[in-house]
């Protein structure tokens, strides 16, 4: 197969290999929320998931804090492992470790990108890089849209472009906390940048498996001319955004008073909510059994996640901020003049 997905191969030679499905998806458009639906279908058995990191809200409604492991057994025979390295050689391993039965002998293979990934390089290693085609197919290509904010991204961000422009399934996501003129222009915007993808809705972050992966293989060949560029590894680095991007964590003292809390992040985000693309956190409330998940993307705040099962290692009292041209001095003085105790002030 070459770098643009057409060619033909012999049926058993095709069979033979796992097939693999990339979710993408600019910061906040809800990943792992999709995730966590899909892996508690039936369809979704023994899937493989690898994930760019470990520390942020997991699969199966935990927070997965073993920053030490590279691999987590889940329920239902489903693997989690962390790309920490080249996509290549995590590949290889997780496959080597299937054949010596380390792991549950997992069917298909599910790669969530971070929310600010280029999709082209993943897609072009897949396609084109003959130790992972041995063994792997690209099978689809799904990209979640925030109906909130992924108007305005797609007018901001290179990147959100190149990731519906990639993509076989769009699946818009909040539409529930959107009205329904933004739904519409966030449709017609996407139609216009991927006339050839299906345009699905997720509902609350649940959607069926089996409409979501249904289909073919991957092929490049019947996307847009400079999506096929992509493919075939001019990956358009001079449009990437990444100026003023950066990400930093505060600590707050815990546990935390419910009003306080709600306050101070509601204030963030009604000063920031323009540079604050993304925000998640573990606090400690006062009255809550246990730890609580608090996210934030731009001007949206989401209610609290209590966490009935919660990890024992989890760093409780820690927020985690990716903005663009905001200061970590600014975030922690807001949160500071709302009342909120902050634990360290360290520049990284």
């Amino acid at each position: 197969m070459n770098a643009t997905g057409s060619g033909i191969e012999p049926i058993g030679q095709l069979a033979e290999r796992l097939p693999v499905f990339v979710v993408t998806g600019f910061l906040g458009s809800g990943k792992t929320t999709l995730l966590n639906h899909l892996l508690r279908q039936p369809d979704m058995d023994r899937t493989a998931v690898v994930v760019n990191e470990f520390g942020a809200v997991g699969l199966d409604h935990r927070l997965i804090a073993t920053a030490s492991e590279d691999l987590v057994v889940l329920d239902g025979g489903c693997v989690c492992c962390s790309l920490r390295g080249d996509l290549i050689t995590t590949l290889r391993n997780l496959f080597l470790r299937r054949v010596r039965m380390e792991v549950p002998e997992f069917e298909r293979v599910c790669i969530e990108t971070t929310g600010l990934a280029d999709p082209a390089p993943i897609l072009h290693t897949l396609l084109a890089d003959p130790l992972v085609n041995a063994r792997y197919r690209l099978q689809t290509v799904i990209a979640l849209v925030d109906a909130v904010a992924g108007e305005s991204q797609l007018h901001q961000f290179p990147e959100a472009v190149k990731q519906a422009a990639m993509a076989d399934r769009l699946v818009v996501t909040k539409t529930d906390l959107a009205g329904s003129g933004q739904v519409t222009r966030l449709m017609n915007a996407l139609r216009r940048v991927n006339p050839g993808a299906a345009l699905l809705v997720a509902d609350h972050g649940s959607i069926s498996a089996q409409r979501l992966l249904e289909g073919g293989l991957y092929d490049g060949a019947r996307k847009r001319a400079d999506v096929q560029a992509w493919l075939g590894g001019d990956h358009g680095a001079s449009r990437e955004s990444g100026h003023g991007v950066r990400s930093f964590s505060i600590d707050v003292a815990c546990p935390v008073e419910a009003e306080v809390l709600s306050g101070a992040l509601q204030a963030l985000v009604r000063e920031y909510g323009n540079e604050l693309l993304r925000l998640k956190g573990i606090v400690a409330v006062r009255g809550e059994a246990g730890p609580v998940v608090v996210h934030a993307v731009q001007h949206l705040l989401h209610a609290p996640l209590a966490l009935t099962d919660p990890a024992p290692d989890l760093p409780v009292g820690k927020l985690v901020f990716i903005v663009r041209d905001l200061s970590e001095a600014a975030v922690r003085r807001g949160l500071e003049d709302a009342g909120l105790a902050i634990r360290n002030f360290r520049l990284m």
